[in-house]
């Protein structure tokens, strides 16, 4: 979601942050350098096959410019399209030469006999669950054989999986939220603990519009389409139960009133970016969970263990709930689809198989969805950690290797994970759906990053009884290797992992892999100009504005990448630079505009980052509030080079009369050659989610909460901050958009 502009809702715990540990940020100087390598070794089609055989207008110039990248073997790869221009109009852009249709949107039907969106609020609770959800993030596009199978070439016919975030409440009912029984167009500032939620309607229609979207998606010619009525649709929320699986599962912390044996919890929450298995199945990442529930401290407090304070302070489970729904009260007394909201000790029981006190211990985790067997159940997959889950992005399938999953902790001064299988990748175990992520995804080691001054970063294995991860620890005593997957936040603060600015999506470049991650963004108060260091290496201020605004910190945010040791996923070590910076064009080009970005290419607020299969473009997504006096949110394009490709900086940073020069290392400037704007978003969106048909011929983008910032009145269509897919005085939606090139050439370029 809009991370520094959204009002409607309280703070979310990814822009407080709740790291108070001594753990340094970044080191302060990178040396350490790798060897230039060559961009691309062999053909895309052999990395595609090593990484898993897995009404709008248009401007710029013509479609057929193209640029020069890194030559190999006698290729190169190119952009395929003009610049598209900053924008801040109620419009979605794309270069001359594409065409962007509008594919899936909020309320859309997902089967025969449910009724077209009326969007005008009345629509009913109980039908989303046969409804695309609100706020359409991170997904995955599946190719879709004969034969109803996974099929690694299949273009024409696939199955479209995609997150739900979150909600823009407002839009979703008639006249607003009902909050102590009257509409309101926005959520109060301030939310109290004495506020509820009474119309039932209400609150099912709003945990319905979360979760996962399975969309079967087909292309006849040019054009195209999802199919309303296949058997392969199907809505995922927070109603649909959920098996608890790996070495958290079964155990005393997961112990409820709806499981009192710790097996199971129903539904998935605030899914923002994802990941996908070598054997065809999905995985939702739970972000922003901790919001949802409902603990108020000063009741709770007194009823509970030093360590469970200690676990809700390091991940943010207390306060009223930011939907609220934890206050309705169901018809049926039985019925604990609301209760199950509240994280409060209520019950007398000495387990919590009587209450929900220990609910929020079973939200925070990846969860694998079979697209291809609706009937399967979702399962948590604990052996990879419970935080803020960004998304969860494999590196190279190797036969013989483990596999590997890179994750980000999506908060101010969180940490970067990986995860590696015990199990050396088989591929006779492609196509087994859950039961090879059984195999997998239980049973494997998993690491947190820290950087050194070097320019080169070690893994250390979050393990109980080694690094500092053990019952002895004095800010938070381990029992074992549950506790320590369940509290992976405290266990990479006990192991000295590097804080981050805001880990966000992160991308593994199919040509070699290296691994980019984005560092949204940070402010004064979480990185002050004191502790700028080599990879943090800006303290500025970005005027927003007529009125110049101040911003201060790092407001436009970078992206980080780094190279394993030997090329081997499972290595403990890593060579590291920092990719590209966000920056005004106008910015100070000395200590601001390191990456030398022009009118073509500026952006602020990386966020979504995905490596195109196909053509080994590397796709920038921004989710931004810093820049939107210039341009709405957007998507970039880029030939990414490799880890090492720039040169040392040295930073003079200056707040008042605080003043810090940091040396740095800053990747090639790309350019307008390798860096160009393709894309711009309607008014107050995100950008966010990114797939692709094989042929690289369909490429898929997900618009979020068009219109969020500005509270209606409904009386007034013209009030509304957007009106966008629909035009006219429509309600704004979320929407999945499907761009193709009027030639039917592949997106953005490629090797030429």
């Amino acid at each position: 979601m809009n991370d520094l502009t959204r009002q409607d809702l309280l703070a979310d715990p990814e822009d407080i942050g709740t790291n108070n540990s001594s753990n340094p940020s970044f080191d302060s100087v990178l040396q350490a350098r790798l060897s230039r390598r060559s961009l691309l070794k062999g053909s895309f089609g052999f990395a595609t096959t090593a990484f898993f055989g897995v009404g709008l207008s248009a401007c710029g110039g013509s479609g057929d410019a193209t640029a020069a990248a890194p030559a190999t073997d006698n290729k190169t790869l190119k952009l395929n399209f003009n610049a598209v221009a900053k924008s801040v109009a109620d419009a979605l852009s794309v270069p001359a030469g594409y065409t962007a249709t509008v594919l899936y949107r909020l309320g859309d039907p997902i089967a025969a006999g449910v009724p077209e969106y009326r969007n005008d609020g009345t629509d009913t609770g109980a039908s989303f669950a046969q409804r695309a959800g609100d706020h359409h993030d991170g997904m995955q596009y599946f190719g879709l054989g004969a034969d109803g199978k996974y099929s690694a070439s299949g273009s024409d016919r696939g199955l479209l999986v995609m997150n739900h975030e979150a909600i823009t409440p407002a839009y979703l009912h008639k006249d607003g939220v009902t909050i102590d029984g009257a509409p309101v167009s926005k959520y109060p500032s301030t939310i109290t603990a004495a506020m509820t939620r009474t119309v039932v309607d209400e609150v099912i229609k709003e945990m319905n519009a979360h979760g996962v979207s399975v969309i079967e998606v087909a292309r006849n010619g040019g054009t195209v389409s999802y199919k309303k009525d296949s058997s392969f649709n199907r809505r995922i929320t927070t109603f649909t139960e959920m098996t608890l699986s790996g070495p958290a599962a079964k155990t005393a912390y997961m112990v409820t009133a709806y499981s009192p044996d710790g097996s199971k919890t129903r539904g998935t929450i605030n899914n923002c970016a994802n990941g996908y298995t070598p054997w065809g199945t999905y995985l939702t990442c739970e972000e922003n969970w901790a919001g949802y529930f409902r603990r108020i401290a000063a009741t709770d407090n007194p009823n509970r263990s030093a360590k469970e304070l200690a676990s809700f302070a390091r991940y943010g489970v207390s306060g009223t709930g930011r939907e609220l729904w934890a206050t309705v009260v169901a018809a049926d007394p039985a019925d604990t689809s609301f209760a199950r909201w509240n994280a409060m000790k209520t019950g007398a029981s000495a387990d919590g198989s009587d209450d929900f006190r220990n609910v929020a211990n079973t939200y925070g985790w990846v969860v694998e969805i079979d697209p291809f067997n609706p009937s399967s159940t979702p399962k948590k997959r604990t052996a990879l950690g419970r935080f803020a889950h960004e998304g969860a992005w494999p590196g190279p399938v190797v036969p013989g290797k483990p596999l590997v999953w890179y994750m980000g902790c999506d908060s101010r001064n969180e940490y970067i994970y990986k995860y590696v299988s015990n199990a050396a990748w088989d591929p006779a175990d492609a196509g087994k759906g859950m039961a090879a992520g059984d195999k997998y995804l239980d049973d494997g080691k998993l690491y947190v990053a820290k950087f050194n001054a070097d320019g080169s970063g070690q893994w250390i294995e979050l393990k109980f009884g080694s690094n500092g991860i053990t019952a002895s620890n004095t800010a938070y005593a381990f029992a074992d290797q549950a506790d320590v997957l369940i509290n992976t936040r405290l266990a990479a603060d006990a192991a000295g992992a590097t804080k981050m600015d805001r880990p966000e999506w992160g991308a593994v470049n199919p040509a070699n892999g290296e691994v980019y991650m984005t560092l949204t963004n940070t402010n004064a108060s979480s990185r002050p100009v004191g502790a700028v260091d080599a990879a943090n290496p800006r303290f500025y201020n970005d005027p927003k504005g007529s009125a110049g605004t101040a911003q201060k910190g790092n407001p436009n945010g970078h992206i980080v990448r780094w190279a394993e040791n030997n090329a081997d996923v499972a290595a403990t070590g890593f060579k590291w630079d920092v990719f590209l910076f966000g920056a005004r064009s106008s910015a100070d080009a000395a200590n601001v505009n390191l990456s030398n970005l022009t009118a073509a290419n500026d952006f602020s607020s990386p966020d979504g980052l995905w490596f195109s299969p196909s053509t080994g473009l590397l796709w920038i997504q921004t989710d931004d509030g810093a820049y939107t006096d210039a341009t709405n949110c957007m998507m970039l394009a880029a030939v990414a080079g490799t880890v090492g490709d720039g040169a040392k900086k040295t930073i003079n940073n200056v707040d008042g009369t605080t003043s810090k020069a940091v040396d740095t290392y800053v990747g090639a400037a790309p350019g307008e050659t390798n860096l160009r704007r393709f894309l711009v978003g309607p008014k107050e969106c995100e950008i966010t989610g990114i797939a692709e048909t094989p042929d690289g011929k369909a490429l898929f983008v997900n618009i979020q909460h068009p219109g969020e910032d500005t509270a209606p009145t409904f009386s007034n269509p013209s009030s509304f901050g957007s009106h966008w897919p629909d035009g006219g005085n429509a309600r704004p939606r979320s929407a999945t958009i499907v761009i193709t090139r009027t030639d039917g050439g592949t997106i953005g370029g490629g090797l030429a």
